[in-house]
């Protein structure tokens, strides 16, 4: 009896181990799936597919399940209230993402942008409230993956926003914070140019930011060389095409 008790026991352990190896390579290979979707910016497939696994607890798939709610918010005509569903659904999932896993680079810079995006329904106030949390997350996010060009392309965009800031705007943060958040040109410059050096030409819009930052510098020649850049960007996505055309526009402008 002894001896069935032990084999019984051996047997339960095997098929525990077996399932246990079985559904790490089927989660692995979904993920593999899912990032090759994102590569030929299948956004719609993308989010069905890490939507079968919207209740789980890994976090790799919930921070990817967040960007591919950000994403298909942000598709041509997507009706309003819809986008606004995605928008609320994408931060849920980042915040989850956090929740599970605090380590992971990926689930800080998701769950900042998402944050930002839930901001544009909640007015100013939250908005600017939220840019201090945001900025910790991807700072915490560039900590835990310096390699990380799209975290520190954010992190510039973030930087030029408030160095873009208009001054009845500031007044008007002044007026609701008593110290808002700021920034530099100068400090945004330096982040686009790092993720720039880790991956270079790895995104159209850090090479068209690199140039309004310039812009923003007074620095013609080197606004002239990066928006240049980004108008001959190979596009591949939307954004690709809306990048170009800004491109464009500016290169007209700088005559």
């Amino acid at each position: 009896k002894i001896n069935n008790l032990y084999r019984i026991k051996n047997i339960k352990y095997y098929m525990f181990s077996k399932f246990a190896v079985v559904s790490c390579v089927c989660a692995d290979e979904v993920l593999e799936q899912a990032d090759y979707l994102y590569s030929c910016a299948e956004t719609e497939k993308l989010y069905l597919l890490l939507l079968q696994h919207k209740d789980s607890d890994d976090a790799e798939f919930l921070w990817r399940l967040a960007r591919a709610s950000r994403d298909m918010s942000l598709l041509p005509g997507m009706e309003a209230k819809r986008k606004e569903h995605l928008t609320f659904e994408a931060f849920e999932y980042a915040k989850r993402a956090l929740e599970k896993d605090d380590k992971c680079f990926a689930a800080h810079k998701w769950y900042a942008v998402c944050l930002s995006d839930i901001g544009d329904y909640k007015g100013v106030k939250v908005k600017i409230g939220n840019s201090y949390r945001i900025r910790e997350h991807l700072e915490k996010a560039i900590e835990l993956n310096p390699k990380d060009a799209t975290s520190l392309h954010i992190l510039g965009y973030w930087c030029f926003a408030f160095a873009e800031l208009p001054w009845y705007q500031r007044k008007v943060a002044t007026m609701i914070f008593s110290s808002p958040p700021v920034s530099t040109y100068e400090e945004a410059l330096g982040f686009f140019l790092k993720a720039e050096e880790v991956d270079p030409d790895f995104y159209s819009k850090n090479l068209l930011m690199l140039g309004k930052t310039y812009m923003g510098l007074k620095d013609k020649q080197k606004a002239l060389f990066w928006l240049t850049k980004a108008k001959d960007y190979r596009a591949r996505t939307l954004e690709d095409k809306e990048v170009h055309k800004e491109a464009v526009d500016l290169l007209k402008k700088l005559g």
